[in-house]
């Protein structure tokens, strides 16, 4: 008896240990930052010390993808692991389909205490029942729109292993945090994606200032898990969100719009100042937590079914790439764009996508109307229609009108500026991908244009700025 006994008090001593041995999480998300903007995917213009610190310390992933470049579906999609046309939010301003689940539940359900500040973005509440710690959805300049401290409290009140997500608003128009005078206009290399006028490097002055002052931000939370006295415990995570609202960026399906940054520390896990190219997506962090507190992603209903039943989540662990067992995870990566919801957006401009290690497909639903949002009335973009040179002025009407189908080698054309779709030697290709995109829609029970019309049904309300 006395041994069995000492067996129990054993057993119970070593889950109690495994319980606190389940790492915190803090999920760093920005707001419209382009991933090829901060120095560790390449900038040698912003000045991001404190990314470059994190980069130094843990994992970058270079084939991270969101699949909508617009805020409200990139954050439910990420908190979720489900596609949006599947979990309802593919409009913005929306919300995920009644009884639809998020990784709050599921870490709550692993032991996790679960909070957010900062930007939200999502609903309904009961899917998302994180503990709020404040913050704004949009800031314009009227004070602080995140305060650290509050976190910090948190994490060093937290009996449990915690899992927080730090949103914020940077770099998110209006562009009027940081200072602009690091960056003068007249010495900005504008990207060749871009048409090079004053009015489109005064806007990059701004978004790179703010852009390291979002850099300052992710450098507090970087100090605040070292004095919790957790850090050797704590797996930090930073990513970009989706492009920045710049033309051929934000609400559109090209790699400046879903491409994103991604990275990852994990001490003890991650090797320190390494690279993965594997191709992963947003849909696939819920279930890496899962995996790295302990559990099987397989094992959890989702509450939420796709076209064909299944509840499972529409993403897998990428825990393997995480440690660098790995190199490769998805061999296809889809975008979904509805443009129904975005301030001064097009009434039915639906865009799908899908890409692999070289090509990236586009299908472009609606195309006989013409793409517009708030960028297009924007004075920077009608400077480019109006530089008198017309190379500019196809590039920005490539933006508002576009074919059918587009089709881009992303190896030799990392931009997307020169479409292949007409070129018969790329049949092959583009039937490929046709081929995968079809089996992504049928899955997700997307009906294109027909699922495009019914957006209003799943909208929240009129967001700021987006």
């Amino acid at each position: 008896m006395k041994r069995l006994y000492f067996l129990l008090l054993a057993a119970l001593c070593a889950g109690k240990v495994q319980a606190q041995d389940k790492p915190n999480v803090m999920l760093i998300i920005a707001d419209d930052l382009a991933y090829n903007d901060i120095e560790p995917y390449g900038s040698k213009q912003v000045h991001t010390p404190n990314l470059s610190r994190l980069a130094q310390q843990g994992v970058c992933f270079d084939n991270m993808y969101t699949s909508t470049a617009m805020c409200s579906p990139t954050r439910q999609q990420l908190l979720t692991g489900l596609y949006p046309v599947r979990n309802g939010a593919y409009p913005n301003h929306s919300h995920v389909n009644t009884g639809t689940k998020s990784v709050a539940h599921y870490m709550q359900s692993l032991g996790y205490n679960t909070a957010i500040i900062g930007k939200r973005d999502f609903g309904p509440d009961e899917s998302f029942p994180f503990t709020f710690l404040g913050g704004k959805n949009m800031d314009y300049g009227k004070g602080r729109d995140i305060e650290l401290e509050k976190a910090e409290a948190y994490i060093n009140s937290s009996k449990k292993p915690y899992f927080l997500v730090v949103a914020s608003n940077q770099p998110h128009v209006p562009w009027n945090r940081g200072n602009p005078a690091m960056y003068p206009p007249g010495e900005i290399k504008v990207p060749e994606w871009m048409v090079n006028t004053p009015l489109t490097r005064k806007g990059l002055s701004k978004y790179f200032a703010e852009v390291t002052y979002l850099d300052s931000l992710v450098g507090v939370c970087l100090d605040i898990v070292k004095r919790s006295g957790k850090e050797e415990n704590t797996v930090i995570i930073f990513t970009s969100e989706h492009g920045s609202q710049f033309p051929f960026a934000k609400w559109t399906c090209y790699d400046e719009g879903l491409k994103t940054g991604f990275i990852v520390k994990w001490p003890g896990h991650t090797q320190a100042g390494t690279r993965n190219p594997a191709f992963t997506q947003y849909v696939d962090v819920v279930p890496t937590l899962v995996d790295i507190a302990g559990a099987d992603p397989a094992s959890f209903n989702t509450g939420n079914k796709d076209a064909y039943g299944n509840s499972k989540f529409d993403g897998m662990s990428f825990k393997n790439v995480i440690l660098g067992k790995a190199n490769g995870f998805r061999d296809y990566v889809f975008g979904v764009q509805t443009t129904n919801g975005i301030i001064k957006g097009s009434d039915s401009y639906p865009v799908r996508s899908v890409r692999n290690n070289r090509y990236l497909y586009i299908r472009n639903l609606n195309n006989k109307e013409q793409f517009s949002n708030v960028a297009t009335a924007a004075p920077m973009y009608q400077s480019w229609l109006k530089t008198g040179n017309e190379a500019d002025f196809r590039r920005a009407k490539a933006y508002t009108n576009r074919p059918a189908e587009e089709l881009y080698d992303c190896v030799k054309d990392p931009f997307q500026l020169v479409n292949l779709a007409d070129k018969s030697e790329f049949n092959a290709v583009k039937q490929q991908l046709r081929t995968q995109l079809d089996k992504f829609m049928a899955q997700q029970g997307d009906k294109g244009v027909e699922t495009e019309k019914r957006a209003p049904e799943h909208r929240a309300g009129q967001g700021e700025g987006d």
